[in-house]
């Protein structure tokens, strides 16, 4: 069994099973820690794990906990048995930091600095707690975890400058901490002090384990190991650059000892200055657009961000390995490396000058990520080579970056509706990457527009005057083109729209021709259907939008094939699940929007594998790379939403399976015969009769015949709910689901489960009265269940599930009243997140046609179907009747 640490919604770090190969193999001491809750979780990662091989996501989440006991070790007097107090929380600077360098991992979008401030209390809470059960001193209970951790005093190796003496001008001095000051500093004591002061048998304990960092250590370096048997360690040393260049590269093997390592204070980042080979990339706007637009480029060698001359360059590169000063200033020379990056970064301004650097080679350079270089290679040069950006990039990319200061870009009044402020950021910033003919990825969570965004981006293309009148595809799942129609309709019905898809009126079906999109703005398709149109992927478009592009992550499909094969100016990828957790789904639609910014497929790999083996923020530079064309806010964010929640509607128009087509068909037209030979009190049975039996084929096939299977295949109503379910799971949202029918609960239970990989809750007529409450409580406590199935008549009224953010009716009630109030379960006092409501409607059957009578009537909604709408109904003629009920065919049903 493989773990992985998830963060949920709610802030707690869990450990759940996972199949990812960047997964740890079952630990079962770390997995009990995880059961009592994440600060003892954290705390064995920190105090126990600190030897062990972790991949990335645990390795980061046991960095942040030996951040903690690091801070604990510095307490003052803890080592002298005084009681403990909390252990300070970072500064917000530097929580920001730790949550910006989070890897790629189920819930990375929920993490914030005030996280990290729970997370943290919550490991002294743990400490607290583990240290009275085992009623021992806090050095004894750490030693106990892990021998790393010595309470006594922290040994420390100090390098400073000593200008004055030519031929040793570098001094060396070995100190240990005993407290820390009032002002929170520590207060250094020559490590000779040690001996005297604890001198005597008694002492002998605490000498030897203060000194146990430095044995640790001198067992990797031979110089040290040389200065302990002859007691150097103790005296302060003159050192020559040549010793000091020794001790610069072992730093790595002290800290690993524990052994703290402090440089001269006016070194930058503990280290002396070093030339770095800088490449300035896109100070001048390119002569086209697009991921092949050609920057320029050029090259310089600086040392502390000032040039170097072409004489001093030359002095650098002739000077031997080692510490040279240069300006005044301590310079480390590695003649190798400098030579091998300067020669690099030479070629590629060879190549620039005659073919140009392309825009996706400068990005890969400028966030450090040489995706077709070997990682190996790639870190060599790493802390000796910097790529900029000029002017004109610069600029660039800090629009991209904040998209709420772009210039406004207003679809004016084609839009039939109001942009929320988050909103007309996103069509902004969307207009700047499509004139920059640069893809993008839309990933708001669902709920919070990307239609509307898409349509406002459409509408100013649309009436742009430069524009170039190209037509644009969308392409969606075949289950969401009845959902875009509607939208279009609603939004913008200024954009002539034409449907690519059997499922479309014969009047509105594009048929299978290039010639007919004169005068088309927006062409909609699916993704089976665009696979069988040889035209639409030879065509010409101005924009593509993907739908659900999550559809694309796997690259050997046929569809995400075909897909990446149509030619477009621009392209979008809409998602609602946040892709930057899953790697192979990010490359793949990168690859749509911006091929061969990430490389190959090859490539990729080679290169997050090299990622994973950077000692901090190793996704860093993969997270720069991609983070200027992916836009993604939360509904969690108050920022963009800072009002009271909101109730979202939105209607999930569903295709009948062939099976469900041919039994409505078939009932049809049984009801049709009947209807000739009854009447009275007869005609309204048969007609609520046939109502209900319309009603559970558009469900399913097996509810109306009883045969157990329910086969997803066999519903479009079940596809449907596959895919919004499986948004609602990758965001760790809770959802119920609303059916009338209480044999629907049980199914849709283990659909549900199947699709979040665990067992949610059912209420229905025949659940006990005394279980209910439990059950609602369970519900609103418990993170770990992700639904609740209830039928309408049970759980419609008197429960409180504000826990859930969606609300999925399966089925219609036909009486909106009775709608609302179930969807209130969630969205009512209490409830602080937006809550999202999905209405299930099979097109073409009787459910649209109610649907649509409620739409048209609204206000007269209530009285006309209020009390029982079947039995409003049963009073049509016969002919209404069977319009009403009538099955149409090419809505109802799809082709792919």
């Amino acid at each position: 069994m493989m773990l992985a640490p998830v963060l949920t919604p709610h802030g707690s770090l869990i450990l759940r099973q996972a199949e990812e190969a960047l997964a740890a193999p079952s630990n079962p001491r770390l997995e009990q820690a995880f059961s009592r809750g994440s600060g003892h979780g954290l705390l064995h990662l920190g105090a126990d794990e600190v030897g062990t091989a972790l991949p990335p996501v645990l390795s980061y989440w046991r960095e942040f906990a030996v951040h903690y006991v690091t801070a604990l070790c510095a307490l003052p007097d803890i080592a002298e048995g005084g009681t403990k107090p909390p252990v300070p929380v970072p500064t917000d600077g530097e929580l920001d930091k730790i949550a910006a360098a989070v890897p790629p991992m189920t819930g990375a979008e929920y993490l914030t600095a005030v996280v990290l401030t729970e997370l943290w209390q919550g490991m002294d809470a743990a400490f607290d707690a583990e240290l009275a059960a085992a009623r021992l001193s806090v050095q004894a209970f750490l030693k106990g975890r892990h021998p790393a951790w010595n309470l006594v005093g922290r040994v420390h190796f100090n390098l400073a400058e000593n200008r004055k003496d030519e031929v040793t001008p570098f001094a060396f001095l070995a100190t240990y901490t005993t407290r820390l000051s009032a002002q929170a500093k520590a207060l250094h004591v020559p490590l000779g002090r040690a001996l005297q002061e604890y001198a005597g048998a008694k002492n002998r304990e605490r000498l030897l384990s203060l000194l146990l960092p430095v044995q640790r250590a001198a067992e990797h370096c031979t110089w040290l190991k040389a200065m302990v048997d002859a007691g150097e360690i103790f005296h302060p040393l003159r050192w020559s650059p040549q010793q000091a260049l020794q001790f610069l590269n072992d730093v790595p093997a002290l800290e690993a000892a524990g052994i703290a390592a402090r440089m001269p204070a006016n070194w930058p980042l503990n280290r002396p200055a070093r030339p770095k080979v800088q490449a300035t990339v896109g100070r001048n706007a390119p002569s086209q657009l697009g991921m092949d637009a050609l920057l320029d480029f050029r090259l310089d060698v600086t040392l502390d961000g000032e040039k170097l001359s072409a004489a001093e360059i030359k002095r650098l590169l002739a000077h031997s390995d080692g510490l040279a000063l240069i300006r005044g200033k301590w310079v480390q020379v590695d003649h190798e490396r400098l030579r091998r990056t300067l020669d690099k970064f030479e070629a590629i301004e060879h190549r620039a000058a005659s073919d140009g650097l392309s825009f996706g080679e400068a990005m890969r350079m400028l966030a450090g990520a040489g995706i077709a270089d070997s990682p190996s290679g790639q870190q060599a040069d790493i802390d000796w080579s910097q790529t900029v950006a000029g002017p004109w990039l610069a600029e660039t990319l800090a629009a991209l970056r904040r998209p709420d200061g772009l210039a406004r870009i207003d679809p004016g009044r084609f839009l039939q509706g109001k942009l929320r402020p988050y909103q007309l950021a996103g069509v902004q910033w969307l207009y700047l990457l499509t004139q920059l003919r640069l893809g993008a990825c839309l990933a708001d969570d669902m709920g919070l527009g990307k239609t509307i965004q898409v349509l406002s981006l459409l509408l100013v293309l649309k009436h742009e005057a430069a524009y170039e009148r190209k037509p644009c595809l969308l392409v969606a799942p075949a289950s969401l083109l009845a959902n875009w129609a509607s939208e279009i309709a609603r939004f913008a019905p200024s954009l002539k729209t034409a449907v690519a898809h059997p499922s479309a009126a014969p009047a509105e079906m594009l048929g299978a021709d290039e010639d007919n999109l004169a005068g088309v703005d927006l062409v909609i398709t699916s993704y089976g259907f665009l696979a069988r149109s040889p035209w639409l992927d030879t065509a010409s478009w101005r924009l593509v939008v993907l739908d659900e592009a999550q559809a694309i992550k796997n690259p050997a499909a046929k569809q995400t094939k075909t897909v990446k094969r149509l030619r477009a100016d621009t392209r979008i990828a809409l998602t609602g699940t946040p892709i930057e957790n899953r790697l192979n789904d990010l490359w793949s639609i990168f690859d749509f929007i911006n091929p061969g910014l990430l490389g190959s497929p090859k490539q990729f790999s080679s290169f997050v594998k090299g990622l994973a083996d950077r000692p901090h923020s190793p996704y860093e530079p993969l997270r720069d790379l991609v983070r200027p064309y992916i836009l993604r806010r939360l509904k969690t964010d108050r920022s963009i939403i800072a009002d009271l929640p909101d109730k979202t509607e939105m209607k999930a128009f569903c295709s009948l399976s062939r099976k469900q087509a041919a039994l409505y068909q078939q009932a049809v037209e049984e009801l049709a015969r009947q209807l000739e030979d009854v009447d009275g009190m007869q005609r309204k049975g048969l007609v609520l009769a046939y109502l209900m039996r319309l009603k559970q084929i558009c469900n399913h096939p097996s509810q109306w015949l009883g045969d157990g299977a329910w086969a997803e295949e066999d519903s479009g109503k079940l596809a449907r709910l596959r895919d919004i379910l499986e948004v609602i799971a990758a965001r760790q949202e809770k959802a119920l689901i609303f059916t009338q029918f209480r044999e629907t609960t049980a199914p849709l239970a283990a659909f549900a489960g199947s699709l979040f990989g665990q067992a949610g809750l059912v209420l229905h007529g025949e659940t006990e009265i005394k279980k209910r409450k439990d059950l609602v409580r369970r519900f609103q406590e418990d993170e770990s269940i992700p639904f609740f199935v209830l039928s309408l008549k049970a759980g419609g009224a008197g429960l409180n599930l504000t826990a859930a953010s969606h609300v999925v009716h399966f089925d219609r009630w036909w009486n909106p009243a009775v709608e609302n109030q179930a969807t209130d379960r969630a969205f009512r006092i209490g409830q602080n997140k937006n809550v999202l409501v999905h209405k299930f409607i099979c097109r073409g059957t009787v459910e649209d046609r109610i649907d649509q009578l409620i739409e048209s009537k609204r206000q007269l909604a209530g009285d006309l179907l209020g009390g029982g709408s079947e039995m409003m109904l049963t009073e049509m003629k016969d002919e209404d009747l069977l319009k009403l009920v009538a099955l149409d065919l090419s809505a109802a049903t799809k082709e792919g």
